[in-house]
């Protein structure tokens, strides 16, 4: 909507009214005056923005936020538990099926590792990879060729929307059964309260808990590929003449404090911002889920918190794993 700005009464004013030439050089410096306060009132008229207000996520809309827990986690939903012996060490919400946006990829990556695909087979993104829902960009464009390894790579690493869409959509059998098979393995692996619609994370149908959650991270650890990829801090495609640099989306990958197993972010504004990782903490693997995190940083900020919560109390350590891995 365009601002109008009018200027009224701004009359110029004469410095020395008994000369002529008082008056010229004063209806000058009138005229420079009026310029510099219409191009000051045209910038603060093109400073005027309208913002739409931000969109609420599932998790807010339902209140999970006013659940309060001792380390004020920014997260609605969080759960912690020992990856061994399945020991809760943090619970909040964790029952609540949200949306999971971009973990997605982490059953898209199982189910296409665990099919021996050959990962050097040339994959063509198409039209049919485009978002259509969110219009998200990407740098892969539509006619560009990567290997099956190399569209896993982005999307695990980068959280790449087409490189996970290409690879359900080229599985054996195509997208829809692709699909069907991710909910067949969820209901597999007990994750009851898991669904899925596409293998991007971009629907906000696609909705699980905290507690599936936790089960899924624990059967992408057993893969060693899902692992390596996941934790990979940056890789590099050839896309045509082009060579684009990737980098992971979890800063926490680069950070020497932190020792991660697998991890994958995740973010739509219906979910929030999402994190799963397994990470070994005071001697301990832990799998950690947090979704539904108010603010860009806030997942990072809640695993720091779990981490320097498990390092500071003694009783929550295991010396006997810190030696043995």
């Amino acid at each position: 909507m365009a601002v109008a700005v009018l200027l009224a009464g701004f009359a110029p004013t004469a410095a020395d009214a008994g000369t002529r030439k008082a008056k010229t050089v004063s209806a000058k410096k009138s005229s420079v005056s009026k310029k510099r306060v219409a191009r000051s009132y045209t910038a603060k008229a093109r400073s005027v923005v309208r913002v739409a207000p931000a969109r609420l996520s599932y998790g807010q809309l339902a209140g999970l936020h006013a659940v309060q827990d001792d380390l004020d986690l920014k997260s609605s939903v969080a759960l912690v538990i020992d990856q061994d012996t399945q020991e809760v060490l943090i619970s909040k919400n964790d029952s609540a099926v949200l949306p999971i946006a971009s973990i997605t990829k982490l059953m898209t990556g199982l189910l296409v590792s665990e099919a021996r695909l050959p990962m050097d087979e040339m994959i063509t993104i198409t039209q049919e990879d485009v978002d259509t829902e969110k219009f998200t960009g990407s740098r892969l464009r539509v006619g560009a060729t990567l290997t099956r390894g190399e569209l896993m790579h982005l999307a695990l690493m980068a959280s790449e929307n087409r490189a996970a869409n290409a690879l359900g959509r080229t599985y054996p059998g195509g997208l829809a059964a692709f699909v069907s098979l991710m909910n067949a393995k969820a209901r597999m692996l007990g994750m009851n309260d898991t669904r899925y619609v596409e293998p991007t994370g971009l629907s906000s149908k696609n909705q699980s808990s905290a507690q599936d959650l936790a089960t899924l991270v624990k059967a992408a650890y057993d893969d060693p590929l899902l692992r390596e990829l996941s934790t990979s801090p940056e890789h590099q495609v050839a896309v045509g003449k082009q060579t684009l640099q990737y980098r992971t989306t979890n800063r926490l990958v680069k950070n020497p404090d932190w020792n991660i197993g697998l991890q994958k972010t995740g973010y739509i504004s219906e979910a929030g911002q999402c994190l799963v990782m397994q990470a070994k903490i005071a001697g301990r693997k832990l799998i950690m889920v947090f979704l539904d995190s108010a603010g860009k940083l806030s997942r990072i900020g809640d695993a720091e918190r779990v981490r320097r919560w498990v390092e500071s109390n003694p009783a929550l350590s295991n010396p006997l794993k810190a030696t043995n891995g």
